[in-house]
């Protein structure tokens, strides 16, 4: 049954945010929290939810779980009594390098989630996390007529040929759980998003393969943690939101962009800082958010009338 956003802000709704120990599961904690939200923190178990982030676990309407993405049962218990999923993967520690294998986890891990979903009766609506890699990668993208949006998918033999195993792990985690979603009847949004720019960001980082084609693409986003936990907030409040929402607030088209991005990711230690390049070309940006933006503006505008 169709709610209003308001009734998805009640503050008796209980929201379940798995995985909630990296910096986008954490800060939707808080935020859910600060809303009114009762909220089901799912952490894997190698994770002490306590000491990330600094979240107030004496907070009564929150509530941690202990869970294993390959454990549907433990899944379904951080899920009872929940309207709502925020989910993001966070790789197992046992496995936490993006590299040809980590698709089938990441897959897996997609698909007992979401079917635990399909058997949670309370459950109304996931917001499921991807990422504009799971968009870009494909053999025209240089010659595409139009803005790469919400309908573009990544190629998955582009993605094995070049190796861009976080597109590839994305792209398939992504289509599974549609897939799913779909087949079950749960109601379902992804939020895409762009490079998420946190403190301890560095040039590891697997979203970074093919920075440079990115760039050069103009298809090279980056996205700041409020603006990413807004978006999610946004679309599971909002009832109108449906399918995929490409989700940055930056893009990376010219050197000096590229350079203070650079000095961002190299520690200081590797390298001096890089010389002030000659380059003062700008690539036309090829990639659009207008869908998540248009919404983002009438559920502020929204929300200030109901204020």
């Amino acid at each position: 049954m169709a709610r209003s956003a308001s009734n998805f802000n009640d503050n008796s709704r209980t929201v379940c945010v798995m995985d909630a120990s990296g910096h986008l599961g954490s800060a939707l904690v808080h935020l859910l929290l600060h809303r009114g939200y009762t909220v089901h923190a799912a952490v894997q178990h190698h994770g002490e939810f306590q000491s990330v982030e600094g979240l107030p676990c004496s907070n009564e309407k929150l509530r941690v779980f202990g869970v294993d993405p390959f454990d549907y049962h433990s899944i379904t218990k951080a899920l009872k009594g929940c309207c709502g999923l925020f989910y993001s993967f966070q790789p197992p520690p046992d496995h936490s390098t993006y590299d040809e294998f980590m698709e089938e986890v990441e897959v897996r891990a997609a698909h007992n989630v979401l079917e635990a979903c399909a058997q949670t009766d309370t459950m109304e609506k996931v917001v499921f996390t991807s990422s504009v890699t799971a968009v870009i990668w494909n053999e025209g993208r240089n010659t595409a007529s139009s803005d790469l949006d919400e309908k573009n998918w990544s190629d998955i033999n582009f993605c094995k040929k070049f190796k861009l195993w976080h597109a590839l792990s994305k792209t398939l985690a992504e289509k599974s759980a549609w897939a799913l979603a779909m087949d079950r009847g749960i109601n379902m949004v992804t939020i895409n998003g762009g490079l998420l720019m946190t403190p301890d960001l560095t040039i590891t980082n697997p979203y970074l393969k093919g920075a440079a084609e990115m760039y050069e693409d103009g298809v090279f986003v980056t996205v700041d943690l409020r603006f990413i936990v807004d978006a999610h907030i946004c679309v599971f409040e909002d009832v109108s939101s449906y399918g995929r929402y490409l989700c940055f607030n930056h893009l990376i088209n010219c050197s000096h962009n590229a350079d203070k991005l650079a000095q961002m990711l190299l520690p200081s230690s590797d390298s001096s800082p890089p010389q002030s390049s000659e380059d003062t070309r700008i690539y036309q940006p090829r990639i659009s958010n207008r869908k998540l933006n248009n919404m983002m503006m009438e559920f502020e505008n929204n929300q200030l009338l109901t204020s």
